[in-house]
């Protein structure tokens, strides 16, 4: 049985040491995660499902989404719109849990490879991926259509999960 001093140290050791950017080599060939936040405090995320590949959604996380992200092996990213943390999947029940993650080579751009609870959608639309749509480009545009739906039904229904939850696009 561990003593409260035992508890207290195991979680020192398991806090997220973010560096900060001293030089190119320590940034591209270097052992230290010393992310790239915009103006804004955010980094790019992009996420995959780990099973297939597929792309499911591009998030943002700030410092505390990621360190959150690492620490809990859910994914957390900060939600542009409502301006807040956001655990994926606390209100839907389809978490994502983080199989892999990866950081690109000037660490401004996180890839997190997932399974995702439930139905193994990502999309609050209720669409598998955030992704349910193609723009067709050279000569497939030509014909007419601005977008051609890829997924062609839901994985859930947004009103049965979601309820009166307000719907996070923002005009």
């Amino acid at each position: 049985m561990k003593t409260k001093g035992q508890e207290t140290r195991s979680a020192e050791n398991t806090a997220v040491q973010i560096r900060r950017r001293i030089s190119v080599e320590q940034v591209e060939e270097g052992h230290e995660l010393a992310p790239k936040f915009d103006e804004h405090g955010l980094i790019a995320c992009i996420t995959t499902d780990a099973s297939n590949g597929e792309v499911l959604m591009l998030g943002y996380m700030n410092r505390e989404a990621l360190e959150k992200t690492i620490q809990t092996g859910q994914a957390h990213y900060w939600s542009r719109s409502r301006q807040m943390l956001w655990h994926k999947g606390a209100s839907s029940g389809l978490v994502q849990t983080v199989e892999e993650m990866r950081i690109d080579d000037d660490q401004d751009a996180v890839w997190l490879r997932v399974r995702v609870a439930g139905s193994g959608a990502s999309c609050h639309v209720g669409y598998y991926s955030c992704f349910y749509r193609q723009v067709p480009v050279g000569a497939e545009h030509s014909k007419g259509q601005d977008l051609v739906f890829v997924e062609s039904a839901k994985t859930f229904d947004p009103k049965e999960v979601y309820g009166d939850v307000p719907n996070p696009t923002v005009l």
